[in-house]
C-alpha cells in the first residue's frame, strides 16, 4: 500500500485564509475556488455548516458566498444532494497527477487529506479567527482508492453519479483523472471495523495535527519516528533530502515542502505506518 499525504482545501494562496476549526472542535475544510465549476459555495454544507456563510464571514466579503467551488475531494454524503451510486471521489490533473501516476498510485492505496486550519469564534454573530490561535496543518479526511479513471477515456454514460464533479466541467488537461473509493477500508489486508473507504474526521483531535504543537510554522511537522527515512527505505516524495528530517525520541520533525500537493510514501517499507493510521481512526 502507498500512503499519500494530499494537501487540499483553503489556505492563504488558494482561498485567502485557513479553513476553520469551530469552537466545538468541528473541522470544516473549505474547497478552493474554481471558476470552471458549476457548484456554488452557498449550496454546499461542510460538517453541518453552510460553506458560503463561513467564507463570507472569514474573508469579510459577503459576495464570496456566490463563488463557484472546486469540491474535491468530495467525501461527505451530506455536502450536497447525491445521485444513486455515489461514493467518495477525488479528481487530479496536471503536474500533481503526473506525480501520482509516476508513483504508480492505484487501487488499494490510501489518501490522507490535510489542509491549513485555524480556530475561530463568533464575534457579533459572525465567525472570526481567534487572534492568538496559530494556523496548523491538520488531517481532515481520507479515501482509499478503488479504481482510477482517465476522464477523457470514459464512455459518455459512465459514472453518471459523478458528472457534477468539477473535473467533468470546464477546460481540464490531458492528465485529467478521477479516483473513486473502494468498497471497504483495508490496512495491511485487514478491514477496519465500522470505517468506510472514504470520509472526513468530524472533529479535531491532537493525533490529526501534523504541525508540531510548539511551532508557529504550519510546515514544521511532528511525525512518528517510524516514518524517518533510512538507508533501506525510500523517503516520502518531495522530502528525500535528509536535512529536512530530525529525530526527537519517539517522534521525528520534518520541514514539509511548501510546494507540491501529493506526498507519496511506500507503506510497505515503513512498518509503523499502519499503527499510525490506526491511531488516527482511534483503533489503538
Amino acid at each position: 500500500m502507498k500512503l499519500i499525504l494530499s494537501r487540499k482545501g483553503f489556505d492563504f494562496a488558494a482561498g485567502g485564509c485557513p479553513s476553520p476549526i469551530l469552537p466545538d472542535g468541528r473541522l470544516c475544510s473549505l474547497p478552493i475556488p474554481d471558476s470552471q465549476s458549476r457548484l456554488h459555495y452557498r449550496d454546499l454544507t461542510v460538517n453541518g455548516m453552510n460553506a458560503g456563510d463561513l467564507i463570507a464571514d472569514l474573508t469579510r466579503n459577503p459576495d464570496r458566498a456566490n463563488e463557484t467551488a472546486h469540491l474535491d475531494p468530495d467525501l461527505d454524503p451530506a455536502t450536497r444532494s447525491r445521485a444513486k451510486g455515489w461514493r467518495g471521489l477525488l479528481g487530479q490533473d496536471g503536474t500533481a497527477q503526473s506525480h501520482l501516476r509516476n508513483q504508480s498510485v492505484d487501487s488499494g492505496d490510501l489518501f490522507l487529506f490535510f489542509g491549513l486550519f485555524r480556530r475561530v469564534e463568533q464575534v457579533d454573530g459572525c465567525w472570526r479567527f481567534i487572534k492568538s490561535a496559530p494556523a496548523r496543518h491538520v488531517i481532515w479526511g481520507w479515501l482509499q482508492v478503488g479504481a482510477v479513471h482517465s476522464i477523457a477515456e470514459l464512455a459518455h454514460d459512465a459514472l453518471p453519479w459523478a458528472h457534477y464533479h468539477p473535473h467533468f466541467s470546464g477546460e481540464r488537461g490531458k492528465q485529467n483523472t478521477l479516483y473513486t473509493a473502494s468498497d471497504a477500508l483495508m490496512i495491511n489486508g485487514t478491514k477496519l471495523p465500522g470505517k468506510n473507504a472514504y470520509g472526513t474526521f468530524g472533529h479535531y483531535k491532537p493525533s490529526l495535527q501534523l504541525t508540531a504543537e510548539e511551532s508557529n510554522k504550519p510546515s514544521d511537522w511532528r511525525l512518528p519516528v517510524g516514518l524517518f527515512p533510512t538507508s533501506s527505505a525510500t523517503a516520502m516524495t518531495y522530502h528525500q533530502k535528509l536535512e529536512r528530517w530530525k529525530k526527537e525520541g519517539k517522534y521525528c520533525r520534518l520541514k514539509a515542502a511548501a510546494r507540491g500537493q501529493e506526498f507519496v510514501l511506500d507503506a510497505n517499507q515503513y512498518p509503523d505506518v499502519a499503527p499510525w493510521i490506526a491511531t488516527l481512526f482511534d483503533l489503538n
